[in-house]
This record gives C-alpha cells, sequence and structure tokens, in this order.
C-alpha cells in the first residue's frame, strides 16, 4: 500500500510538472527545442550552458526549463517529449533509472546506459562534459593536514574518535553509507547523524562533526578549505555529466549534435567546483557565469 500510494504521489507530481511545462513551452512558440535541468544549482549552470552553447553555434532557438524536477521527472518528460535535453549523471542512469547493480567502470557504465537508453526510451547518451559529480567523503583540512590524511582507508584509523554527519539519502541507499561503511570497515565514535544536506558543511566547519558526505563538485568545498578524500578502493560507481537527448530531435536538427558534442570534456570537477562557487559564494547570475566560462574555453 506504501508503495502504490508513493507511486501515486510521484505520478501526480509529474503530471503537475508536466502540465505546467507545458504551458511554459507554449509561451516559447519561436523555441525550436526544450532544454532542462534538474533542481539544483550545478544543473541549472550546466542546463544554460548546453543552451548557449546550442544558440551561438546553430540557428536555433532554446526555451530553458531550469529546475524542472530530479532525474525521475526529467528522465519522464524527455521520454513524452516534454523536453529534448537535459544533462545527467552516469550512475544516477545506471542505478536509479535502469533500477541496475553499480559498476566501477566509467566506460562500462556509459557504454551499459547508451545501449539501454537507445533501444529502450529513443534517447541518445552522449559524450562526457569532462567531470562526475559523485559522492564525497569529506573532512576540515586541519585535521587532513595535521594527521596527512588522503584518502578514506587513510582516514579510518581516526574515525572511531570522529563523528559522522551524513544526509538520510546517503544513510540509506544501496550505493551510500552502508556498503561504504563494509568496504572500508569505517566505524564513528557513535552512529552517524542523520543531517539536512543544507547544514552539513557548517556543521563540518564548527565541528559539529568531523566526516560528512557531500557532493565532489561542491562550490563550498573550496571556499571552506574543506579535502575530499580520495575513494582509494573505488567503492562508489561513476557518476560522470551526460547530455541526454532524444533521438528525434537531433534527426530533426543535425547541426545539434555538433553544437552539443563541443562540449565534451571541457569541465573538469574543480572547474565545475568553482562555477557552484561564483554562483552560490558569489551570488553571480548564471548566464553571466556561464557566458565568462565559454568565452574562457573558446566557445
Amino acid at each position: 500500500m506504501k508503495r502504490f500510494l508513493a507511486l501515486c504521489f510521484l505520478t501526480f507530481a509529474l503530471l503537475l510538472v508536466i502540465t505546467g511545462c507545458t504551458t511554459n513551452i507554449n509561451t516559447n512558440n519561436d523555441a525550436n527545442i526544450v532544454v532542462a535541468s534538474k533542481d539544483f544549482t550545478e544543473q541549472d549552470i550546466l542546463g544554460e550552458l548546453l543552451a548557449q552553447q546550442i544558440e551561438a553555434t546553430t540557428n536555433l532557438k532554446v526555451a530553458r526549463r531550469p529546475r524542472l524536477g530530479g532525474s525521475f521527472v526529467c528522465h519522464n518528460a524527455i521520454k513524452a517529449g516534454i523536453i529534448d535535453a537535459y544533462i545527467e549523471y552516469t550512475g544516477t542512469a545506471l542505478t536509479a533509472i535502469l533500477k541496475q547493480k553499480p559498476v566501477n567502470s566509467s566506460k562500462e557504465v556509459y557504454e551499459i546506459i547508451k545501449q539501454i537508453y537507445a533501444q529502450q526510451f529513443n534517447l541518445e547518451v552522449m559524450p562526457s562534459l569532462g567531470f562526475e559529480n559523485t559522492f564525497a567523503m569529506i573532512i576540515r583540512g586541519e585535521d587532513a593536514k595535521h594527521n596527512n590524511i588522503q584518502t578514506i582507508s587513510e582516514a579510518t584509523q581516526y574515525t572511531p574518535q570522529w563523528r559522522g554527519g551524513f544526509g538520510y539519502e546517503f544513510l540509506e541507499r544501496e550505493d551510500g553509507f552502508p556498503g561504504l561503511a563494509k568496504t572500508y570497515d569505517l566505524r564513528f565514535a557513535k552512529p552517524p547523524q542523520i543531517m539536512d544536506l543544507g547544514l552539513i558543511y557548517r556543521a563540518l566547519i564548527q565541528k559539529q562533526v568531523d566526516m560528512v558526505a557531500g557532493n565532489s563538485t561542491d562550490g563550498q568545498i573550496s571556499r571552506l578549505g574543506l579535502v575530499v578524500l580520495k575513494d582509494d578502493k573505488q567503492y562508489f560507481p561513476p557518476y560522470e555529466t551526460v547530455p541526454i537527448v532524444r533521438q528525434e530531435t537531433l534527426k530533426k536538427y543535425p547541426e545539434l549534435r555538433k553544437a552539443i558534442a563541443s562540449l565534451a570534456g571541457k569541465i573538469s570537477a574543480d572547474e565545475m567546483r568553482q562555477l557552484n562557487y561564483l554562483v552560490e559564494g558569489e551570488l553571480r547570475k548564471i548566464k553571466d557565469v556561464v557566458q565568462e566560462f565559454r568565452k574562457s574555453k573558446g566557445l
């Protein structure tokens, strides 16, 4: 019954989003394609990057649909033809959308989702933008320097005296804390605290906790002098950023493929971290940040 109610809720939410999206699209009568993004800053930046690059290198006009929703909403919207493209993460596509077990090889994950997306959904998985945004175990820079800690394995000798702070999803999902703790024999002084993701870095800086699970491209990591520990046992699956595009749209506008492919390999994790910081930390406009980045890359 709980699963049934949850499914009903998700379906209703999707219908609301698609209805709103359709209304929004209809107001962009001169747009050729619609580019959407998920509901967080990095996605807003990547969606705008995709839109600007298409407009700059083709005669196509792009309608933006930022903050459309999570992976489930975006995936169903693109399958329904409500949107034409958005940026996804390979590990999310593999485990959340396709419901397959995690795979550690980036190349293998890419090939799996590329083949299945084409066969089942008529969607094209295009080459990676150049970085991945994966779960990241993060500690204070002072602790990393004082104890010479660079990897998760090296941190495990200190964690029995540390406190962990993680989001609910990370504590529950298959590729989250349970498997991580087993892989690294990771133990804390007390059971990890369940924390709001918006508060984890503040708690870390204020020494309420000593290790948190964030995202590898979070803008606050560099700004606060934090350190991302290397996943030396390669526990986390790859989460490379890849454009997902409707095959029908690519056939209709052949020039679109070259425009999107020109972004392949253009963004490193450090660069994405900086872009996120410019928007979240310095409150810069996304449009301006993306324009400057494209200029710096000769795009």
